[in-house]
C-alpha cells in the first residue's frame, strides 16, 4: 500500500508563509505606493527604501499570489488590491484587519527586505550550519525538517531517473539521507554515499538502519566548501544550491562535475522558480526564507541553473517537474 500524500500539511505550511508575505507587504506600504501608479523594481524599491534582491522575491511572490500584476517590467496593483489595500482609501482599506491581528507575523520578512537583517544568529550560511550542528537537539530537528521537505521529491526522483544505468550515487548535504533511502529501497543494485558535516552521521545511520538499507548506505563526513565531493556515477544536490551565494553555487556544480565518472549524471532539485517569476509561489517564498536564514542564499529559475550547469561543463541539460512545486535539473558529464 502506498503512503498517503502529505499535500494537506504542505499546503498549510505554505499558507502560513503566504500570509507572512502579505502582512510584510502591508507593513512596507507596497500597495499604497503602487496606488500612485505602476513602477519597475528599481524605482519601487528605491521609493520604499528596500534592498533590491530581497524585495524582488517578495514582489514576485505577491504577483504569483494574485495580489500584484507585472507586465514586462512594471509592477502594479490588481483591481482588488488597489480598492482595498491602499491606505489612502480609508472607506475601503482592509489592511488594518491583518496588521491589528498579525502585526508581528511578517516582521522578519519586513526586516530582511528593508535592511537585510537575518533572524538567525549567523552572518554567513557556513556559520548557520556550524551553529546548527553544534547543538545536538537543534541538529536532529534540522535533519528531520530536511526529511519532511524532501520526502515527496525523493520518492519521485527514485521513480523517474534511469537508475538502471548507474551503480553508485552521492547525496550531497544528505541530512538524514531520506532521498538516498528512497533510491536504495527502489533499486537494490545501487549503493549510495551520504555526504554532510560529520555531526550528521548519527541521524543518517539511524535513518538508514530504520529503513533497512544500512548495508548499502555509507556516511562520509566532510565540508563540501573545503573538500572535493566523493566520486560516484550520480551526484545529487537537493535543496543545497539555494542555501549559498552565486559563487558557491557555481563552485559546487564544478565540484560535482569533477566527482562524476564519465557519462555520470548530476541531479539538482529545488522549488525552481518559473522563468517568468509569476507562478511558483512556493519557490519565491522559499527564496525569501533563504534571505531570512542563510545570508547570501537565494532560489533560482531553471534558466539560471541551465547556464550554471553548462558553464561547469555539463551537457544534455534539462529541467523536469518532480512533485508539487519542485522540479529537477539533470545534466550529463
Amino acid at each position: 500500500m502506498s503512503a498517503p500524500s502529505p499535500h494537506l500539511f504542505n499546503e498549510l505550511h505554505w499558507s502560513y508563509w503566504r500570509t507572512k508575505a502579505f502582512v510584510s507587504a502591508l507593513q512596507l506600504d507596497v500597495f499604497t505606493e503602487l496606488a500612485k501608479g505602476p513602477a519597475d523594481a528599481t524605482e519601487l524599491t528605491a521609493r520604499l527604501g528596500l534592498r533590491a534582491a530581497q524585495a524582488r522575491d517578495l514582489l514576485d511572490a505577491l504577483v504569483a499570489m494574485g495580489l500584484l500584476e507585472r507586465g514586462s517590467s512594471h509592477y502594479g496593483n490588481t483591481a482588488e488590491s488597489d480598492h482595498y489595500l491602499d491606505r489612502n482609501k480609508p472607506h475601503t482599506y482592509l489592511g488594518d484587519v491583518m496588521l491589528n491581528e498579525a502585526a508581528t507575523l511578517g516582521a522578519d520578512i519586513t526586516a530582511a527586505v528593508r535592511d537585510g537583517r537575518s533572524r538567525e544568529d549567523a552572518s554567513t550560511a557556513q556559520e548557520f550550519y556550524a551553529n546548527t550542528y553544534a547543538d545536538a537537539e537543534r541538529a536532529r530537528s534540522f535533519q528531520r525538517a530536511m526529511t519532511a521537505l524532501s520526502f515527496t521529491s525523493g520518492a519521485a526522483l527514485a521513480k523517474r531517473l534511469p537508475w538502471e544505468r548507474y551503480r553508485t550515487f552521492v547525496d550531497v548535504g544528505c541530512a538524514e539521507g531520506a532521498v538516498g533511502v528512497h533510491v536504495l529501497r527502489r533499486h537494490p543494485h545501487l549503493t549510495g554515499i551520504g555526504f554532510d558535516l560529520p555531526e550528521a552521521r548519527g541521524g543518517f545511520e539511524s535513518y538508514a538502519a530504520e529503513h533497512e538499507v544500512a548495508g548499502r548506505a555509507e556516511f562520509r563526513g566532510g565540508n563540501f566548501l573545503a573538500e572535493p565531493l566523493p566520486a560516484a556515477d550520480v551526484v545529487i544536490l537537493g535543496h543545497v544550491l539555494h542555501n549559498w551565494d552565486l559563487d558557491v553555487k557555481r563552485e559546487l556544480l564544478r565540484k560535482a562535475h569533477q566527482a562524476l565518472h564519465p557519462d555520470g549524471m548530476v541531479v539538482v532539485y529545488e522549488a525552481l522558480i518559473d522563468d517568468d517569476r509569476k507562478r511558483n509561489t512556493v519557490g519565491l517564498l522559499m527564496s525569501l526564507m533563504m534571505h531570512l536564514s542563510l545570508p547570501g542564499g537565494f532560489d533560482f529559475t531553471a534558466s539560471d541553473c541551465v547556464g550554471w550547469l553548462r558553464d561547469a561543463g555539463f551537457r544534455s541539460v534539462r529541467a523536469e517537474h518532480l512533485a508539487g512545486p519542485e522540479s529537477m535539473m539533470v545534466g550529463i558529464r
